[in-house]
């Protein structure tokens, strides 16, 4: 049914001058468009709506994530830009911050400024 159409990313925040910086700046996102109602980002062809919101109280999982051939690149070039990756008890994470799943999959998890959890995976 929707197999052929395109899907569109959803972040929220409280503070859009904030969320601005951070996904265009820090992240390096183009943003297409801001309005009172949200922020757009194009990300690699896809639309990230960081929509404005009144209260919000983030998520514990990961909202947005990211796949990318060279995860340690990535983490040094965001940990330079400011970016703090997230430690979680139990988890067994190598100095980058990195969780190797049973499948292989390397992921390394950080915040954006209103605590919304994103990730970064290496298949």
């Amino acid at each position: 049914m929707l197999t052929s159409n395109r899907i569109v990313a959803f972040a929220a925040t409280r503070d859009p001058k904030r969320a601005k910086a951070f996904y265009s700046d820090t992240l390096g996102l183009k943003l297409v468009s801001e309005d009172p109602f949200a922020l757009v980002f194009d990300v690699h062809g896809t639309m990230l709506r960081v929509t404005s919101v009144g209260e919000f109280t983030p998520h514990p999982f990961t909202v947005l994530g990211w796949e990318t051939p060279d995860i340690a690149s990535d983490i040094k070039n965001l940990v330079e830009a400011g970016v703090k990756f997230e430690r979680f008890p139990g988890m067994k994470q190598n100095d980058l911050g990195v969780w190797t799943a049973p499948s292989g999959g390397k992921i390394a998890w950080f915040k954006d400024p209103d605590g919304n959890t994103l990730s970064l995976t290496e298949f």
